[in-house]
């Protein structure tokens, strides 16, 4: 059973800074908690050189529409265009951290497969969106390299 006894105000200061740092999680990472390893990339070094892109390469291995869906409007925004532009994001190096793990190239593999990290980070479908939007405008693999980089870089 619960108990009763008056709370000191220690007790109460304790447990209301516990709900507060599981109210914040909960708001930073959305109604559903992300994968161990997006929480952990982001404790990650995020400087580094950006991949050459592959010749050829191509969007086959990002998910359809269907698999993103519940994962919320801005993911399935994201994967939409990087369907597009597939040879822009070989090119870069995602900013999150992910590009520390082993099998992690490019932004454009964190949007591959199944599980796809972007799915549930903010900062790999950021990158991809802005990558999106100069591409639309324009601007070359360096000058969004660059965007990135600044945007997101450490």
């Amino acid at each position: 059973m619960f108990d009763r006894s008056p709370l000191t105000r220690r007790a109460l200061l304790a447990r209301s800074a516990g709900a507060c740092a599981a109210l914040a999680a909960a708001l930073v990472l959305g109604d559903a908690i992300a994968p161990a390893r997006a929480a952990l990339a982001a404790t990650r070094r995020r400087d580094g050189k950006h991949p050459d892109p592959r010749p050829g390469i191509d969007a086959s291995r990002i998910p359809p529409d269907d698999k993103v869906r519940d994962h919320g409007d801005n993911a399935l925004a994201a994967f939409a265009e990087a369907r597009q532009i597939p040879g822009i994001l070989d090119g870069i190096r995602c900013h999150c951290g992910c590009a520390d793990e082993p099998g992690m190239r490019s932004l454009l593999t964190c949007y591959e497969g199944e599980d796809a990290m972007a799915m549930h980070c903010q900062i790999c479908q950021g990158q991809a969106r802005l990558a999106f939007r100069l591409h639309q405008r324009g601007r070359t693999l360096a000058q969004i390299r660059a965007a990135v980089d600044a945007r997101y870089g450490s």
